[in-house]
């Protein structure tokens, strides 16, 4: 991993005896510490973290801030609040490391669509982006008549759900090219595994993924999805999916964009020494 590497898709989970999960929460994970992802990272040698607050917490944004303020330097996050949230508390956020919020259709408890133009106009004046995380693709169809006309920047996680199987030709996919043209809108390749109709390494994946990377490699993140909640599939090796990034970037500068500079643009981290 190039200095400065960015993981840009983790989560933080408990500890249950400090920070409780959400009555409404789809789902209960095992507590998956600060600690957990900094020794991951260690042994993976990636420096720097986005914690995307997860979906069991709901929108008691905690257990993410409390990590945020273990490691400012290192660590940006993205919280999972509602629209009309009081300013200072927003600005709270803001100053502890809070970058964007999350809107979802996959869990229960946060935030979901309903919410979208209300945050962006609300945290647009901090620099914050939106994240959306569809359940299945043709959502981005329906919603992207929206983001044309927000100002905020966006991020469409896990690439917008969009599988091998519907791929290239599909109208996910011209819709999520099209976004791409707005200049806000940036692609996450995070946990593709989800989406691959074939073992490891997901080749089926390469067409849609060396598209992106060809026609926007300046609006591009990875992350791994550690640690995997919700997993339908075997439980990915994190080493694994690391060693996929030549697979997907060979090049060395279009891997310098996605896991350094593109983060760093983003999240506001401080250049690499």
């Amino acid at each position: 991993m190039p200095p400065g590497a960015c993981d840009t898709h983790v989560h933080v989970f408990g500890p249950q005896t400090e920070f409780s999960f959400s009555e409404l929460r789809s789902y209960t994970p095992e507590d998956c510490t600060y600690e957990d992802l900094m020794q991951l990272h260690a042994a993976l040698g990636i420096d720097r973290a986005i914690i995307v607050h997860g979906g069991a917490h709901g929108t008691d944004n905690r257990a993410t801030l409390a990590a945020l303020d273990r490691n400012p330097r290192k660590l940006r996050g993205v919280a999972v609040i509602p629209s009309g949230l009081p300013r200072p508390e927003l600005e709270d956020m803001n100053r502890r490391g809070m970058r964007g919020c999350r809107m979802s259709t996959v869990v229960s408890g946060g935030a979901s669509f309903a919410h979208l133009r209300g945050l962006a106009e609300e945290t647009f004046d901090l620099g914050w982006h939106l994240v959306l995380h569809f359940d299945a693709a043709t959502e981005l169809v329906d919603v992207a008549p929206q983001l044309l006309q927000i100002r905020s920047p966006f991020v469409l996680d896990h690439m917008a759900r969009i599988s091998a199987a519907e791929g290239v030709d599909s109208e996910p996919f011209r819709t999520l090219l099209r976004l791409l043209d707005t200049d806000r809108c940036w692609i996450k390749l995070a946990s593709l595994y989800r989406l691959s109709s074939e073992p490891y390494p997901h080749r089926d994946m390469l067409p849609m993924i060396r598209k992106v990377v060809e026609l926007r490699p300046d609006r591009i993140l990875w992350g791994s999805d550690w640690p995997h909640p919700i997993c339908p599939v075997p439980m990915p090796n994190d080493g694994d999916l690391v060693d996929l990034i030549p697979l997907w970037r060979p090049d060395s500068r279009t891997q310098q964009l996605a896991l350094v500079d593109n983060p760093a643009l983003l999240y506001g981290f401080e250049p690499v020494p």
